[in-house]
């Protein structure tokens, strides 16, 4: 079998649970993980980008907000097919990059052997700790809720990303029922929502059993609050509500999310040249 030719976007949730590891962190990303990545998948990977986390806003943390990075590809093929199962260079992944994420516990007796790429990028969420979020979705957004003809020049914009998986019980269905007929009109209506898109997220790829990637764009933190902590006060409860306000879903586990301005931090394709360091 020939590898299909599959246009997809990915983003990945990389969270840091102390602030003691987040220079450790970005030292593995930025000295290793880069070229590592780019060795791998250059010939079929259009774009790799970093986008720094902005500061957690206030009640932030009943959202799921991971505070790092968000990692964003944009693939020509489906890497996990069988043909591509063969790799020339290992990538380095002590099992400390996922301590500091906080997907795997954070104790002294975390082994410390080198992880397969692709394993550590499925680790979490069965063992009490937060999932590592890699979801891919379609490679233009499905779903144009909101503020179409929005152009660059029109401001910068306080971005809210994040992923939802419909709580155990409820069906998928169920699940999109509730997101379209009350999640999307309320946001909607709110003035200060100036984008909203969404796409429904791929289960075949890495098995990522979330369901949907929403982005919400607003003038900032403030606006931001306004709409989803005040405002959303008047959603009601679900039934199977995992949390008494909005967003309703457990935080960490079934609503990840971070909040990102326009630009990435290291669009790593065109910009990274190795870890440079400066004294």
């Amino acid at each position: 079998m020939s590898v299909e030719f599959r246009p997809m976007r990915s983003v990945i949730y990389v969270d840091v649970c102390r602030e003691e590891y987040r220079h450790r962190l970005q030292h593995w990303l930025y000295g290793h993980h880069i070229q590592d990545s780019i060795s791998n998948f250059g010939p079929y990977v259009t774009k790799y980008a970093f986008y720094n986390a902005l500061p957690v806003p206030p009640e932030g943390e009943r959202f799921g907000t991971r505070r790092m990075q968000m990692t964003e590809h944009y693939w020509l093929v489906n890497e996990m097919e069988p043909e591509m199962r063969n790799k020339a260079i290992a990538e380095h992944m002590p099992m400390d990059v996922l301590r500091w994420q906080g997907c795997v516990p954070d104790t002294d007796e975390t082994p410390h052997e080198n992880l397969d790429g692709d394993v550590g990028r499925s680790i979490g969420g069965d063992n009490g700790c937060p999932p590592f979020v890699f979801a891919h979705v379609p490679i233009s957004w499905e779903e144009d809720f909101k503020g179409k003809g929005r152009m660059v020049c029109d401001g910068p914009n306080y971005r809210w990303q994040f992923v939802i998986q419909y709580p155990d019980g409820v069906s998928e269905e169920e699940g999109e029922r509730w997101f379209h007929e009350e999640i999307v009109p309320y946001f909607q209506a709110r003035p200060e929502v100036n984008r909203f898109l969404s796409s429904r997220i791929y289960h075949d790829v890495v098995g990522c059993t979330f369901h949907r990637l929403v982005e919400l764009w607003f003038d900032g933190p403030e606006e931001w609050y306004q709409a989803a902590v005040e405002g959303a006060k008047a959603l009601p409860k679900p039934v199977w509500a995992q949390q008494e306000r909005f967003p309703f879903l457990k935080s960490n586990f079934n609503i990840v999310g971070m909040f990102l301005t326009d630009i990435p931090t290291s669009d790593n394709l065109t910009q990274f040249r190795g870890y440079i360091t400066m004294r």
